[in-house]
């Protein structure tokens, strides 16, 4: 389980792929200072477990099904990703409960910066729509945020779900979302506890 809160912007420094998965080295200083073989570290957003630690960095493998479900099929080598290790038990829970288990993917709609903070407006999938509420939980790439508003518009023939969420300067400064812009794509898992209810309710009506 992880908080969303970004401990480290690190670099990807190699990446092999495999027949139905890919191998990625990841330099971050601070979440190998005491990682080990089983480990796990959430990339973007994506919990993976560490294979290998050396020199700083770690290497894990990533199976098909992630790779097909997250943005890690696009990342290669140089680019920057958010890094956070599992959260310990007696730490606090500064951002929500993240399960590092992606739901989709969405992307970078526009950029709205002012004085004190950045307002960013990403498409939400239609599937994830249901799960997402003003002034609810969503992590995107690994980084918990709060919902600032919600909204649809007719895109061609179909309706654009999106969502917004306003970023301070920290949050640009020390996650990769300070270099999205527009066509960005990034990693949406949604609060687990609105998939739960559904379920929940789902099972209920089904008796």
């Amino acid at each position: 389980m992880f908080t969303g809160i970004v401990e480290e912007l690190g670099v990807i420094t190699a990446r092999e792929d495999l027949p139905d998965a890919a191998r990625f080295t990841v330099q971050g200083d601070l979440v190998t200072s005491d990682a080990k073989h089983g480990d796990s570290i959430a990339v973007n957003g994506v919990c993976l477990t560490v294979v290998t630690v050396e020199s700083g960095a770690f290497t894990a493998d990533v199976m098909e099904e992630s790779l097909r479900r997250s943005s890690l099929s696009k990342l290669g080598p140089g680019d920057r990703v958010n890094l956070e290790r599992a959260a310990a038990v007696n730490s606090r829970l500064g951002g929500h409960i993240v399960q590092g288990h992606v739901d989709g993917t969405g992307h970078v709609l526009g950029l709205s910066p002012s004085e004190h903070w950045t307002v960013v407006r990403l498409a939400l999938p239609r599937h994830l729509a249901r799960y997402v509420v003003e002034k609810g939980s969503i992590t995107i790439d690994g980084v918990s945020l709060t919902v600032s508003a919600l909204g649809q518009g007719v895109t061609g023939d179909d309706e654009q779900h999106w969502f917004e969420v306003s970023l301070i300067p920290t949050t640009l400064d020390l996650t990769n979302l300070g270099g999205a812009e527009p066509g960005t794509v990034v990693n949406l898992e949604v609060d687990i506890v609105a998939k739960y209810v559904e379920r929940l309710v789902t099972l209920k009506e089904e008796k």
